[in-house]
């Protein structure tokens, strides 16, 4: 198996194991077992937990990402797309909440590399809502995306999507005079 399939298989198990079982539960020889990555290679891809959970991170954020922006370009670039887009993803069977949020958690102090890679997601996030808006609207959509994720991940009700949608409309609808 040469580096890049083993990265591959290494960071598909990462992300299997990691937002189901948390970072901190996952052990490496978990992460061997379940990419059939010997442990040699895995040290040879990378060279600590810290450096894994870094490039897990950075993937997912593309992943998630690419996922949100092209439902939302899909249906023309409307706000309001990303919390049906929520609606759908707090919905699947093996939600558990926002992996940024969930790995900041469970560090507390991370490496700067995987803090470099939680406020990467998150500023980015804020970024591209800004973009569909201005910079107060999409502040606003950001919090409420947030507090939404966290909601859903506790509770584990996906209607918090709708709800914040609810929210959302109000705050995108001009104030009349």
């Amino acid at each position: 198996m040469n580096h890049t399939e083993a990265t591959t298989k290494l960071l598909d198990a990462a992300e299997t194991l990691f937002y189901a079982h948390g970072v901190h539960a996952v052990g490496m020889d978990a992460l061997r077992a379940e990419s059939g990555v010997s442990l040699k290679r895995l040290y040879q891809c990378f060279s600590s937990k810290d450096e894994l959970v870094e490039a897990y991170l950075r993937r997912r954020d593309g992943r998630w990402r690419g996922s949100l922006e092209a439902y939302v370009e899909a249906r023309g670039n409307d706000p309001l797309a990303v919390f049906d887009w929520l609606h759908g993803w707090f919905s699947e069977p093996d939600f558990r909440g926002c992996a940024f949020v969930n790995s900041f958690g469970e560090f507390g102090d991370p490496s700067p590399g995987v803090a470099a890679a939680i406020r990467l997601h998150s500023g980015e996030v804020r970024r591209y809502l800004i973009g569909l808006t201005d910079e107060v609207l999409g502040d606003r959509l950001f919090t409420l995306l947030e507090g939404a994720t966290v909601i859903a991940a506790i509770t584990e009700d996906a209607s918090v999507a709708l709800s914040s949608r609810e929210t959302a409309a109000i705050l995108l609808t001009p104030q009349q005079l």
